[in-house]
């Protein structure tokens, strides 16, 4: 008894030494802020592929007459990091903030704001956060108990226009696709589009739909209806892209997965199994350069097979 007693003291103590190790470990500091237009900024959350280094997902600032519109607050415990850097470039305080969608990448440090900001989402991001239970990516736990406060207050279903002249910004939902609220953020004034992670630029997406109610093949019709709905934008914000890109690499994303898809439905109406399909998918000669992980040809290969075999 008393060597089990014993073992039980040391592997707590190790977990506690573990634990400690894990918590003294560095947070990677957020990058720079960078002008893009008189009163538009972005602040990249890093590569994800090196997570040594990574703070989120791309952040967008506009700095507007009444105050700062922010477009979402990367992992959690960056806050006060982003505010920092804010404050480089303005004395104005955040009044704003959009949520691309719900998950912890995009919305992890809302609650390290004032409660005083307007929270603006989706309404279909705002009943992911304010679900009972999820799994962490979806961050629901975030907005419990004294946190609910800052579940988005202002929703809306197709569009929503916040503000007006050099500040406008245009909210855009054009259906399921990552996950079931996702926001295309547009300024038309920088004719610059904040895309979240409906736009990972040149790698095959992470549809989340086991967690945030994405669609793997609804993700192509939406990428298609921003694509012929949205006019007069110049540079584009992926949810994770290193810098800002022409909005020609957004069109090419669009027709990517679509060729994606349509090579999936071509697998299905021949009778071949998804698993036959995974087996045999290259990336086409006109896609060179695409990052494809294999677990998300498998995954997304799977959901469009069940999605249309029902």
């Amino acid at each position: 008894m008393m060597r089990v007693v014993l073992l039980g003291s040391l592997l707590a103590v190790w977990s506690m030494g573990v634990a400690a190790s894990q918590q003294a470990q560095p947070r990677p500091p957020i990058r720079g802020i960078q002008k893009l237009t008189n009163n538009l900024y972005f602040i990249s959350g890093g590569d994800t592929t090196d997570r040594s280094t990574w703070t989120g997902g791309n952040a967008a600032v506009l700095v507007a007459e009444r105050g700062v519109a922010l477009v979402d607050t990367m992992l959690p415990g960056f806050g006060s990091d982003l505010l920092r850097q804010i404050r480089s470039v303005t004395d104005k305080p955040v009044t704003t903030i959009i949520n691309t969608h719900t998950h912890y990448d995009h919305s992890g440090s809302n609650t390290e704001f004032p409660a005083t900001v307007e929270f603006v989402a989706h309404e279909g991001t705002r009943a992911n956060m304010a679900r009972a239970s999820c799994e962490p990516v979806t961050n629901c736990d975030a907005f419990k108990g004294e946190n609910a406060k800052y579940l988005p207050k202002r929703t809306y279903k197709d569009k929503l226009t916040l503000f007006s002249g050099a500040d406008q910004i245009d909210l855009y939902h054009f259906g399921r696709g990552h996950t079931s609220g996702d926001t295309f953020v547009v300024f038309p004034a920088a004719r610059v589009m904040h895309g979240g992670d409906m736009f990972p630029r040149l790698q095959m997406p992470f549809v989340d739909v086991a967690n945030s109610g994405g669609h793997a093949v609804e993700f192509s019709q939406t990428l298609q209806r921003a694509l012929t709905s949205i006019k007069g934008v110049d540079t584009v914000i992926g949810g994770h892209t290193p810098s800002p890109v022409p909005w020609s690499d957004f069109q090419r994303y669009t027709e990517f997965y679509r060729d994606f898809l349509a090579s999936v439905q071509e697998s299905i109406k021949a009778g071949r199994s998804a698993e036959d399909f995974i087996k045999a998918y290259r990336l086409p000669d006109k896609y060179k350069g695409f990052l494809i992980d294999p677990v998300r040809v498998r995954d997304n290969t799977q959901a469009i097979y069940s999605a249309l075999k029902k």
